[in-house]
């Protein structure tokens, strides 16, 4: 599915997993295909959220009242009106009202006063005839708050319609909310027989434009972008979304794993507008005084994480806790063969966005750096999920069984 508008001519694995959340068994399963249709209507409007809402849910609204759309609406920036809000007011701007009417939400409406006040009070005070939720919100402070408030003051309350694709919707904030860390997708691009670059580090470009395009369209929906510090001194990236006529993009953070503090003040990661910059280091590389020191000077943040198990290393599982609780629901992983095998040994991937281009080196670098395993049927399987033509290359993304 592509990351901006959720559609493409991508094969789709058919493959079902049950992703409902559970404790929402007392309510109403029963609904129509005119739901299910709403209901789609509701997942599109959603779509149009997955830039702009991190590190909020991105979910969509429509109301319907006797067969007929009267709004519809999507959860807005941090700290503007959510999904439920916006399709009531574009009911109210086209001169309609929202009493007695079918409210379609991808997700459970909230019922705590955060940043926003409660979408399911505002349900109620527009006196909403029926709501009905495609899936529940794992979040502690909803949790099944939201329907029990709305069935509570009459509203009749319909849940689990196209449950599985609301919660794909949104994979990295239910597995933050889940797990307590975020969904973990790595990119890469390669050749046919698995090259990253000539055997002397040459690298651009591998794919074309089209398959370059996608991936500052999946970089647009990440929280944060994660990169090793070899990445840093060997290609100079940006690490920020540059997406072709557009300039108000949200920009996610830029983490680099950077165990002895090597990162240039001028790298471009530094230099270039947009985007807070987190480099994580070693207590050795934090002995360097005056490298972090300027570091900080130059606008990073840099943290200490040890791993307790070897000794002058990140602890990129700890990295990961730390970045959810900076509320990132995805982690979007752009590194070189050291870093990125580093997570797939450690079991810390959810997710491989991997682009091949139709050319063959013979030699050259390989994307990660493995332990090979004993034997080919000891290898790691991954599911295939989809696989998709891009101008004259192919995206496959797989997901770990």
């Amino acid at each position: 599915m592509c990351a901006t508008c959720g559609k493409s001519d991508a094969t789709v694995s058919d493959e079902s997993v049950d992703l409902k959340p559970s404790g929402y068994d007392g309510f109403s399963k029963e609904f129509t295909e005119e739901d299910v249709r709403w209901m789609r209507l509701a997942l599109a409007e959603a779509q149009k959220a997955k830039r702009i809402s991190p590190p909020n849910p991105s979910v969509g609204a429509v109301i319907v009242r006797d067969g007929r759309l009267l709004g519809a609406g999507f959860t807005q920036q941090t700290g503007g009106p959510h999904a439920e809000v916006m399709a009531m007011r574009d009911v109210e701007a086209r001169g309609e009202t929202v009493e007695g009417a079918t409210v379609y939400v991808t997700l459970e409406p909230c019922s705590h006063y955060g940043r926003t006040p409660p979408c399911a009070l505002a349900l109620i005070e527009h006196r909403a005839a029926r709501v009905v939720v495609a899936t529940g919100d794992p979040n502690p402070k909803v949790a099944g708050r939201g329907l029990r408030m709305l069935e509570e003051a009459g509203v009749a309350v319909t849940f689990g319609v196209l449950s599985d694709e609301a919660y794909e919707t949104n994979l990295g904030f239910m597995t933050r909310m889940t797990r307590g860390t975020p969904w973990v997708r790595l990119k890469a691009a390669t050749t046919l027989d698995g090259f990253i670059a000539l055997p002397d580090g040459c690298s651009q470009w591998i794919t074309g434009e089209a398959a370059r395009a996608d991936g500052h369209a999946w970089r647009a929906v990440a929280g944060a972008i994660l990169t090793g510090i070899g990445t840093v001194l060997a290609d100079d990236p940006q690490m920020n979304v540059r997406l072709p006529g557009e300039t108000a993009v949200r920009q996610p953070l830029r983490v680099v794993v950077d165990r002895h503090l090597e990162t240039p003040t001028g790298a471009k990661l530094l230099t270039t507008p947009g985007g807070r910059v987190l480099i994580v280091t070693t207590s050795e590389g934090a002995s360097h005084v005056e490298r972090r020191a300027a570091l900080e000077a130059a606008g990073a943040e840099v943290i200490v994480l040890d791993d307790a198990e070897r000794a002058g290393y990140v602890d990129l599982g700890r990295l990961l806790i730390e970045l959810a609780k900076r509320e990132v629901n995805e982690v979007h992983v752009e590194a070189g063969a050291g870093l990125s095998g580093a997570l797939l040994s450690a079991d810390l991937v959810d997710e491989l966005l991997w682009y091949v281009a139709p050319c063959v080196f013979g030699a050259g670098l390989s994307p990660l750096r493995l332990s090979p395993p004993a034997s080919p049927g000891a290898a790691p399987r991954w599911r295939v999920r989809e696989t998709a033509p891009l101008g004259g290359d192919i995206r496959i993304i797989c997901r770990r069984n």
